[in-house]
């Protein structure tokens, strides 16, 4: 073996052993020991502690206010799941031949690089009710009857916080399909509308079924995002009035810091990495139906 081949080797070997390393040591070890401690009653700062068998599980699964937690959870979820398609045609806007379409790339794309408890106070200020922008805007187009306790109305608070995560993350997303678009073939999309192919068979026959990868990853964020959702509802309401806006992270992080209950915060924890997997498996299996119904007619 020469020396080439032999620093190819090694550079192998070590681009795989240091990401695995790394892999095991904060990802998959932590994850182990978040199951262990999730049969324990350790409150977080003892040296000792006992196991409790499925106590902490039964007991997660008998809290009222964890499962309103997970309801405020899945309007997140549904919300951002509705707002994809709305994503996907802006992208595909936007990677046509639209005129000032950098700038507009530039406008959709800024939320997601702003800090996310930055745009979480700026929104708060928004829809205060003292001297809010929002109810000034409405009281400015004489629409006084529709403004609300927008952050304190426990019907409509957790609408109101998914918008401003819409108002954020969408231009993320926007990105991401743009990006899947424009590694499309051109010779394959030219063709098409060659044979006839209008916008709309172009999208759905070539398109979609070409970025369905990209579809699965932004799927997969949604769920993890929803579920994962804390900065928001933390800083606009704190997850109030009472618990009508606190979300699973929410819950959980006071469970372990405010409670100090940190084996009953690991079986959330872990139940909350089990949902995303299985939610995420039976949503993936449902869109590829769809599309492969969809591309088959």
């Amino acid at each position: 073996m020469n020396s080439l081949e032999r620093k190819k080797r090694t550079f192998i070997v070590c681009s795989l052993v240091i990401p695995m390393v790394l892999l095991i040591g904060l990802v998959v070890i932590p994850a182990i020991d978040l199951f262990r401690m999730s049969f324990t009653n350790w409150d977080g700062y003892s040296a000792g502690y006992d196991w409790i068998k499925l106590d902490n599980y039964i007991a997660m699964l008998k809290n009222k206010d964890l499962w309103m937690s997970l309801k405020n959870n899945a309007v997140y979820f549904v919300g951002h799941l509705l707002f994809i398609p709305v994503e996907l045609a802006f992208a595909v806007l936007l990677t046509s031949k639209l005129r000032a379409a950098k700038f507009y790339k530039t406008m959709v794309f800024m939320p997601y690089i702003i800090n996310g408890v930055a745009i979480a106070y700026a929104f708060s200020y928004f829809f205060s009710p003292v001297n809010g922008a929002f109810d000034a805007i409405l009281s400015l187009f004489h629409l006084d009857g529709l403004i609300r306790n927008w952050l304190s109305d426990t019907k409509i608070v957790n609408y109101v916080l998914t918008s401003v995560s819409l108002w954020r993350f969408s231009g993320y997303h926007v990105v991401l399909f743009m990006a899947a678009l424009q590694s499309l073939s051109q010779d394959v999309q030219e063709a098409a509308e060659v044979d006839g192919a209008n916008a709309w068979q172009l999208f759905r026959y070539i398109q979609i079924p070409s970025i369905m990868l990209m579809v699965d990853f932004v799927l997969f964020d949604n769920i993890r995002g929803a579920l994962q959702v804390f900065d928001i509802p933390y800083v606009m309401t704190s997850g109030g009035p009472g618990y009508a806006s606190s979300t699973f992270t929410l819950y959980t992080i006071d469970t372990a810091f405010k409670y100090s209950n940190f084996g009953l915060a690991s079986t959330m924890a872990v139940a909350i990495m089990l949902m995303i997997v299985v939610i995420y498996l039976i949503q993936n299996k449902i869109i590829h139906g769809i599309v492969l119904k969809g591309v088959e007619k």
